[in-house]
């Protein structure tokens, strides 16, 4: 149905074009109609018209002043604009409010036909592209979770989210900054012991109500919300600043207070949370621990990091998030960046004190030993007990700042070169094994799966790294082996085409055929013909 609203202070021109729309399109349409602006703007509130012909000279409010209102609160509605004064500055006000047509007085009964039909076929195709965003959202509304799941998962297995950029698109998120949230379901106390959830069954029941949960949390709060996991669930929220105030932490507390009520209620289970502080996205982790050391203080039902007086406290000017970036690009022996931000993190340092020389010689210690333990854990260096023994006497007589940066920046890229060498060597050994395995196998039934298998890398994972190293994929690089040796054992008569096949590790010979032609552009025998 097309709902169609007609103002016009003339009674006569009311139903006249009442009486041409209902005798036209009778069983599709319902017709409101009033003759002054107020009542026009009273009947779209209520009528919700999807088509308004609307008069400009009515008693009180005129058309365009109606129209302004109606548009207010009915984007969607179509202005047909009804006149007998063709003047310009009507004209331009209703083409500023986006009326579709401006109709001189008289009228003819073709000319609103026409009119209405064209409206109608409007309204079709905003209604149409209407259910197309709703489908749209629809669909987003049940990716969403995932995505969020995905986002948070990744957030908690890794110190370096990989897919931050990704996600941050799907997500739209524009802050650089967050802080994390983690709520602790449990069973109630106050129940009866025979009534009482067990720990499991109120995780079940936090699993199953799910979508119920999601909902709640954000009617509170702008979030990213993970999977329930165990007692748990994980809640990311974006903040513009990378601080934040007092008052800011007192807001944010009060809200997690209510939240949890909601979902007590709602649940009839108990529940607590913890909150850590604000970081960046790239370390979220941090911030989760944070939130995870929070929630084990019973003292209260929400507990922030800031509140626990057991944390250490950084300085206020010292660059905390420089110190991280340094070390995130030295796990992925990225030499330059370790090297760009250890000569920045130094200039801090000079900087803050530049007379103060034992204390940049301990840090610059203190730096390079945690390099070393994280190199060791990454598996690019061996341990030994007196290996690091001259590092102190070294660092003692450093004379000054240029020596003690020298000393630093040596050690920190020397470092950060080793890890990235030994990945390199890593891939390139597993890779070349790899084709060597190939070269001295393909005669025989070979698989991606044996292949993996030989080298101990998982097959998808080995397919990735063998592309990346050979150009190829392991299909496309076993084919040209094979059709090369093919090549060489047709060139001898004494082997039949058959035999050729076999010990090109074909043996099926009109699979080697076919596979021989689509490389070479003609058949084994073509090809043994043009080359004895």
């Amino acid at each position: 149905m097309y709902r169609i609203l007609i103002a016009d202070d003339e009674g006569i021109m009311v139903e006249s074009l009442r009486e041409i729309i209902l005798r036209q399109y009778k069983e599709v349409v319902e017709i409101a109609t009033a003759k002054t602006g107020r009542t026009a703007i009273e009947q779209a509130e209520n009528f919700h018209p999807d088509i308004v012909f609307m008069d400009i000279q009515m008693p009180g409010i005129n058309g365009i002043a109606a129209i302004r209102e109606i548009r207010s609160f009915n984007s969607s509605c179509l202005f047909y604009v009804i006149s007998a004064y063709d003047k310009f500055d009507y004209a331009q006000d209703a083409i500023s409010l986006g009326v579709e047509k401006y109709i001189m007085k008289p009228v003819s009964r073709d000319v609103i036909i026409r009119t209405v039909s064209d409206a109608m076929e409007k309204v079709d195709r905003i209604r149409e592209k209407r259910s197309d965003q709703l489908k749209i959202q629809e669909k987003l509304e049940t990716i969403l979770p995932v995505v969020e799941n995905g986002f948070v998962t990744g957030m908690l297995l890794s110190d370096d989210l990989q897919d931050e950029e990704y996600y941050r698109q799907l997500l739209e998120i524009r802050e650089k900054d967050a802080y994390v949230e983690v709520i602790w379901f449990g069973p109630k106390k106050e129940q009866e012991q025979d009534q009482m959830l067990s720990p499991v069954e109120s995780r079940v029941k936090a699993q199953e109500n799910y979508m119920q949960i999601r909902s709640a949390i954000k009617s509170f709060q702008r979030c990213i919300i993970g999977p329930v996991m165990s007692d748990r669930i994980v809640i990311v929220v974006p903040h513009e600043d990378e601080t934040i105030t007092y008052d800011e932490r007192i807001e944010s507390i009060n809200n997690m207070r209510s939240l949890l009520q909601r979902l007590s209620e709602m649940l009839s289970i108990r529940v607590r949370a913890g909150i850590g502080k604000i970081c960046r996205f790239a370390d979220l982790r941090m911030s989760y621990l944070e939130a995870v050391q929070a929630l084990r203080d019973s003292r209260a039902r929400v507990v922030h990091i800031e509140d626990i007086s057991e944390h250490g406290v950084y300085e206020d000017d010292y660059p905390i998030e420089l110190e991280r970036d340094t070390f995130t690009a030295l796990s992925r022996g990225d030499v330059a960046g370790v090297q760009e931000k250890a000569n920045v993190f130094f200039d801090w340092m000079e900087r803050h004190d530049p007379m103060d020389l034992d204390s940049m010689r301990l840090k610059v210690l203190e730096l390079v030993l945690r390099s070393e333990h994280d190199a060791f854990a990454a598996g690019s260096v061996n341990y030994a007990f007196d290996y690091r023994k001259d590092y102190l006497t070294q660092v003692n007589a450093l004379q000054d700042v240029r020596q003690i940066r020298d000393w630093f920046l040596d050690h920190m890229t020397s470092i950060a070169g080793t890890i990235h060498n030994q990945a390199e060597e890593k891939d390139e050994s597993t890779v070349a094994r790899a084709c060597k395995y190939i070269q001295e196998n393909f005669r025989q039934e070979l698989s991606l799966d044996d292949v993996s298998k030989e080298v101990n890398v998982s097959p998808y994972y080995f397919s990735k790294l063998f592309k990346e190293e050979v150009g190829e994929n392991f299909i496309d690089y076993l084919t040209a082996l094979r059709i090369g040796n093919a090549k060489e054992l047709l060139k001898r008569p004494i082997l039949s085409v058959r035999e050729a096949g076999l010990q090109s590790g074909y043996a099926d010979p009109n699979y080697f055929s076919r596979i021989f032609k689509k490389h070479t552009g003609m058949t084994p025998r073509e090809y043994r013909e043009r080359n004895l």
